[in-house]
């Protein structure tokens, strides 16, 4: 009876896709959805941002093993780029009427800093969305008992998102995150109810797990501590900032307010839904300490989903299972589409096909989204990190490359091309040679990397410059694309 509810469900929400890809007629309708979203879908796309495999399986997993110290990159380090994306980046770049994060640099900067800005962007999204295609696999399987094993959900699942990303773009994936997200909240609450009361009531809970030093989130001790805890942080507040898909959740409203508002509501709803999978999961140790004991002993992030599977009636389970595809596949369907639409818009269009049109851009772009699918299930299948650890590591090629030159480039009259070059060379150099070499307990390769960019953003702005034309200061609002 699962598998059926749960197949019917996800029928339906392939229905509302298809759907939604009647109202693509042009590229910008399927990038961003004609700028025509309205506040509580913008609220919903954006808290979908973070809400799907990550949030239900790897955040509640980490909580159980680690405490709130262990989560600090998400969710407090997601829910906050939401809102600083929201407050003060998303007026900024709403006026510049942009298809992608990447005419931002080039209209702010050169077209070579677009080009490294694109490739590095569409890097990190090979771990994003990999942890959304493993956890379909691991839905896939445990939904069907086994029958569908998780190599094989994980195609099924893949060739779902693919399907109606590839026809509906932005529009199928705003109207899917309103619908999964009022679903999931529902279903989280009302799970929610039923396990508190086998655990002993939401306050035994609660006071059990801070007598256990879960609710500890300040590190205890000296700078060894709080530096590596400050990079965890920072490495999903700031480095979650310049990306595609922040960008086009933001940037597909309606207008300038709305934009603003519906990151900051998006975020704020994110943060307090999102303790929701770990209250449950701790829960589970209360409820049978022994049987999810072991499981977090050999497989943390299974301890969630065996819960429903064991404690609560087939209502419940129907709810959440389906809840959880949804999230999962609307995450996968945004995060699909952002590279692919970089690669279309600023690698091909203006270095390899500069003369394409509207009609051939919009099936570059769907032609993209099957091939980056098929290089992500790839991906998926060879890696052997945690659905946490994927996307935790996702960002740090954006931190250390992307944030300063997007935020110097908004804020800073001074900043120049020669800054920005200077500025990726060195963030993502320090980055990768502490992380090939010299893999430090205490300094983060991402944090070092972020100050590294720093100064090379701020010597190189400062330095005379070297670069020619390309390094004239710039105005955003000079530039609308």
């Amino acid at each position: 009876m699962l598998i059926w509810f749960v197949g019917l469900y996800l029928l339906f929400s392939v229905g509302v896709g298809v759907y939604a890809s009647r109202r693509v007629h042009n590229s910008r309708d399927f990038v961003v959805a004609g700028r025509n979203l309205p506040l509580p879908i913008v609220t919903a796309t954006v808290f979908a941002t973070w809400f799907g495999a990550e949030t239900v399986l790897g955040i509640s997993a980490t909580f159980v093993t680690e405490g709130l110290s262990g989560v600090v990159a998400d969710p407090f380090g997601a829910s906050m780029c939401l809102i600083i994306a929201g407050l003060f980046f998303a007026p900024l770049l709403y006026r510049m009427n942009l298809l992608t994060i990447g005419d931002y640099y080039r209209a702010r900067y050169s077209r070579e800093v677009e080009l490294i800005m694109t490739i590095c962007i569409m890097i990190s999204y090979l771990g994003w969305v990999s942890a959304q295609v493993t956890a379909l696999g691991l839905v896939f399987d445990m939904v069907t008992g086994g029958a569908i094993d998780q190599p094989t959900g994980m195609f099924i699942g893949t060739a779902i998102v693919l399907g109606y990303t590839m026809f509906g773009g932005m529009w199928s994936v705003a109207l899917l995150d309103f619908v999964q997200m009022t679903v999931i909240m529902v279903a989280l609450l009302l799970i929610a109810v039923l396990v508190s009361d086998d655990a002993g009531g939401a306050a035994n809970v609660v006071n059990h797990a801070r007598a256990a030093g879960k609710l500890q989130f300040f590190p205890q001790g000296g700078y060894e501590a709080w530096i590596p805890f400050i990079g965890a942080g920072i490495t999903m507040m700031l480095g979650s900032i310049p990306q595609q898909d922040v960008f086009q959740r933001m940037t597909s409203a309606k207008d300038e307010k709305t934009a603003v508002r519906g990151s900051v509501s998006g975020g704020v709803l994110y943060f307090a839904f999102a303790f929701v999978p770990m209250f449950l999961a701790y829960a589970a140790t209360l409820i049978d300490p022994k049987v999810f004991g072991d499981l977090i002993e050999s497989d943390s992030q299974m301890v969630l989903p065996q819960l429903i599977l064991q404690h609560t009636p087939l209502v419940a389970q129907v709810f959440f299972f389906g809840a959880l595809l949804s999230a999962i596949m609307s995450t996968a369907a945004a995060t699909l589409l952002a590279p692919s639409v970089m690669f279309t818009e600023n690698i091909l269009k203006h270095f390899a096909l500069k003369d394409m049109s509207d009609r051939q851009m919009l099936s570059t772009m769907r032609i993209i989204v099957v091939t980056f699918g098929c290089m992500v299930y790839w991906f998926a299948l060879h890696s052997e990190a945690t659905i946490f650890e994927m996307v935790e590591n996702a960002y740090k090629v954006t931190l250390v490359g992307a944030f300063v030159p997007l935020a110097f480039g908004l804020y800073w009259k001074r900043a120049s091309t020669q800054g920005a070059l200077l500025s990726i060379v060195l963030g993502l150099g320090v980055w990768i040679l502490m992380e090939a070499f010299e893999p430090s307990e205490i300094w983060p390769p991402q944090l070092a990397g972020l100050l590294a960019s720093l100064l090379g953003m701020l010597l190189g702005s400062w330095l005379p410059n070297k670069i020619g034309r390309y390094g004239a200061v710039h105005s955003p609002r000079q530039h609308p694309v």
